[in-house]
């Protein structure tokens, strides 16, 4: 998609958007059970009876794309037909779904009393499920709901099920098969397995799309599946994964469905539930196996409190419309539409546009708590009291103030902000900070992050004499990077204002046309770590300019770029949001070019940078713990493996990284505040 069709420049604060309803007040006021037994009658696509599971699997298996792959498959290995057939059968038996609607009751009557206990609202856009209700009517649906926590499945399922809607079938990992009695339940509450990776499996390829594309075509039921291709440990959304969104477009570039709706769906969390869990993956403990046992270990987290939940039921976006001067669906002519074909640049293009277009819309629908905002201002108030002299934390009527002045440049900037202005600010404030004890505590007036309490560790006093310097500082490390997951859901809000701060800071003068070469380039940099459209850069520094000016933070000639003296602390705000990140990959540059050997493979990369950053922190060189994040550590080294800085070896050294100093020396220096000023320079990188 071209991007003036991806982004429209227009007061964000135009942007109407439905009002919520609690869809657990009235399970609290009404029987669990009569809820769970109801009488549920969904509405389908053109009225057809939903086939059964066993029809299901039959109408893949004799499918002639199926066929063609199995003979094709047969000839190339040199097995027999049959034996290929009974492969595709068992990868199928092994993927499908089994719906049954006495464990979807199961599952309602039993997450009523999870979710009520949990949760003090979970509140819905009753205007989208109207909407979603119309369109599952009238064309194939595919649901693309965000993945922040285990819970969003469950929770897709569950209000589809409350508001009478056509439960969808949903692509599950098989990490879930794993538990025994669970994966079976969840299997037949309609989710489908698939292997996280099948590379040149063309069978299993073949069986998978051919599932899912039949699912789509007979209009069995929604399909929904998460854009982002896994749940997201820093809450910022990731780089779209196309591979599903191909085969769930191919029915309608081949003619086989006129129309197709995709609906994104945005999930927000007051606090997740596995907020210290992701913390630690990303700090190097290895991920939890999901097993039956361990979610019955898991029992202690109802006797705490998670806050409300928004769940936002975005526009229906129609394929038809958005494909229409985008995509020729003649050349799908020219082949039998059993024959796999290879999309086209163009398809690919069109494909990648669409997946940034619908991940942009679940960040525009991510609803903000106040928590968001304070966490942003304990976590900037943390990095600034680690100078010497300053005193821990901030004082609680500081604090308030400086979130009403956060608030209010939020709503200006569009932010889909949560805030009860019935209520003091102090007392909104308070309350989001009684949320959670774990990572944050009043201690004489003042707010801090809960750091000597070492996250999980316990009190100081109540640890083993022999506790390492290098455990204290991971301790520490996981309150933070919990806290910087929070900050982190409101990063779309101010990502292109901080981007244009930080290019301000930067440039070489406050000549616009340097200002965004300065833009250009940071924007190329972090295009792996945050959800920037591709080829939308003028239209990025558009939007940021627009919004700093009209903030009166900026003013702008059509030649220079100024900072006002009211907008300094806009400014200092924005910059200092992006510093960790910054840090980050000035950090990772420094690594590569000190201590990469020639036998660095990418695999040794995480465990090898984290020893080098632990060292720095202890030794106080390096001010943000933020930067042991493994999530930013990657994204820094795919930036520069796409910016040809860093090279994967093939052959022999497979995965080996080869490192170009000289390139990542001078864009460790770049990211330093030496921007380019010269167009050819950001052309190249």
């Amino acid at each position: 998609m071209a991007s003036k069709a991806v982004y429209s420049h227009r007061d964000p604060m135009l942007k109407k958007r439905d009002d919520f309803e609690d869809i657990l007040e009235e399970r609290r006021n009404s029987s669990d059970l009569r809820y769970a037994l109801k009488c549920y009658t969904p509405v389908v696509y053109k009225g057809i009876s939903p086939c059964k599971a066993d029809a299901l699997t039959n109408m893949v298996l004799q499918s002639s794309h199926l066929h063609y792959v199995i003979s094709q498959v047969s000839k190339e290995t040199g097995r027999a037909v049959d034996d290929v057939q009974d492969e595709a059968s068992a990868i199928l038996e092994e993927m499908a779904q089994r719906l049954q609607l006495s464990t979807i009751r199961f599952f309602a009557f039993t997450l009523s009393k999870v979710f009520k206990t949990l949760f003090r609202s979970i509140c819905v856009n009753e205007e989208g499920i109207q909407r979603l209700q119309q369109a599952i009517q009238e064309h194939p649906v595919v649901l693309l709901p965000s993945h922040r926590s285990y819970m969003d499945f469950l929770l897709m399922s569950y209000l589809l099920y409350t508001y009478d809607l056509a439960l969808p079938v949903i692509a599950a990992g098989m990490d879930f098969m794993g538990m025994k009695f669970v994966g079976e339940m969840l299997r037949m509450s309609g989710a489908f397995f698939i292997r996280r990776s099948f590379g040149g499996d063309k069978l299993y390829w073949a069986v998978f799309s051919e599932y899912v594309k039949t699912m789509l075509k007979n209009g069995y039921a929604p399909v929904e599946f998460f854009l982002e291709g896994t749940r997201s440990r820093t809450s910022k959304s990731l780089t779209p994964k196309l591979g599903l969104l191909n085969i769930v477009m191919d029915p309608f570039f081949k003619g086989e469905v006129f129309d197709m709706s995709l609906v994104p769906v945005s999930i927000s969390y007051e606090r997740i539930l596995e907020e210290s869990l992701y913390a630690r993956e990303m700090l190097g403990v290895p991920k939890p196996k999901e097993s039956t046992s361990g979610l019955f270990k898991a029992r202690k987290v109802l006797s705490q409190n998670y806050g409300s939940i928004h769940v936002y039921f975005g526009q229906p976006v129609s394929l038809r419309s958005l494909a229409e001067g985008r995509v020729n669906r003649s050349q799908f002519s020219l082949v039998p539409r059993h024959i796999p074909k290879r999309p086209s640049e163009e398809i690919q293009n069109f494909v990648n546009d669409s997946a940034y277009m619908l991940v942009r819309a679940q960040e525009e629908n991510m609803v903000l708590k106040p928590w968001v905002l304070l966490a942003s201002l304990l976590l900037q108030n943390h990095h600034q009291s680690q100078a010497p002299g300053q005193k821990p934390g901030m004082a609680l009527d500081e604090l308030t103030e400086r979130v009403v002045w956060l608030r209010d440049l939020s709503r200006q900037y569009g932010a889909f902000l949560h805030w009860p202005d019935h209520r003091a600010p102090s007392d909104v404030v308070s309350s989001s900070l009684s949320l959670h004890p774990g990572l944050v505590k009043i201690s004489e007036g003042r707010v801090q992050l809960a750091l000597e309490l070492g996250g999980d560790v316990g009190p100081k006093e109540s640890r083993s004499a022999d506790t390492t310097p290098e455990e204290e500082l991971l301790s520490r490390a996981v309150i933070v990077l919990s806290c910087a997951s929070y900050r982190n859901q409101a990063l779309h809000v101010f990502l292109r204002p901080a981007l244009l701060a930080l290019a301000i800071h930067a440039a070489a003068s406050t000549k616009k046309q340097e200002v965004f070469y300065s833009f250009s380039f940071l924007r190329n940099m972090f295009s792996n770590e945050f959800i920037l459209v591709p080829g939308a850069t003028v239209q990025d520094f558009e939007e940021a300019c627009y919004l700093l000016v009209k903030t009166g933070a900026l003013q702008i000639t059509q030649q220079e770029v100024l900072v006002t003296e009211r907008g300094h602390r806009t400014i200092v705000f924005l910059t200092s949001m992006l510093d960790p990140f910054l840090q980050g990959y000035q950090v990772v540059c420094r690594f590569l070019c000190e201590e990469a050997t020639e036998e660095l493979t990418e695999k040794q990369f995480i465990p090898s940078i984290r020893r080098f950053i632990i060292k720095h922190l202890l030794a106080g060189r390096l001010r943000y713990t933020e930067v042991l994040s493994s999530d930013l550590q990657k994204n820094a080294l795919a930036a520069l493996l796409r910016l040809g800085a860093v090279q994967k070896l093939k052959g022999v050294d497979q995965g080996t990284l080869k490192v170009n100093t000289v390139m990542v020396n001078s864009l460790e220096d770049t990211l330093g505040g030496k921007l380019p000023t010269q167009k050819v320079v950001v052309a190249r990188l």
